[in-house]
């Protein structure tokens, strides 16, 4: 749209201007949208996108995806092992850390206790509590008798044997 005196109206940085799509770097000249080629209607690559994406879900449903996200997260595993998910997981929540900080997680960590609290009731986390106490004392008890038994060994190995 031009202004009484013929020019285009001044866009600030960042903002769209109509049909061309939004403006390029400072000075630059605006970004221009992509379209897909052929005759069809004029679509975007976007939009093109989504509307297939619409089309095969109206198709196949969504538990298609589910399907083909399984069969994609198999092959990936199978190419490059269970380190990579622990190094994608972990970036992950690095950037979920550095973006929306530790309050975040005391906030979801809160709502998933009250949830389990409310799906299994106040004496389940009693009973994991003993459960975790039982275990950390076995593993107490199982690492002094093997510092035990190789004290024994060590022992029993003289400089006259």
């Amino acid at each position: 749209m031009a202004d009484i005196e013929g020019k285009k109206p001044e866009q600030a940085p960042g903002e769209r201007s109509g049909e061309e799509g939004s403006t390029g770097p400072v000075g630059g000249p605006p970004k221009r949208r992509k379209r897909s080629k052929g005759a069809g209607g004029g679509m975007t690559v976007a939009e093109a996108g989504r509307k297939g994406g619409q089309a095969v879900r109206d198709k196949y449903g969504p538990s298609f995806y589910e399907q083909i996200g399984k069969k994609g997260g198999e092959a990936v595993k199978a190419e490059r092992g269970h380190a990579f998910y622990e190094e994608i997981g972990k970036k992950g929540g690095e950037a979920v850390k550095a973006e929306r900080g530790h309050a975040f997680y005391e906030e979801i960590g809160k709502k998933g206790g009250e949830s389990v609290k409310a799906s299994r009731g106040a004496g389940f986390y009693e009973e994991i509590g003993k459960r975790g106490g039982h275990r950390v004392r076995e593993l107490i008890e199982d690492a002094k008798r093997t510092e035990e038994a190789e004290r024994e060994e060590g022992e029993g190995l003289g400089p006259n044997e």
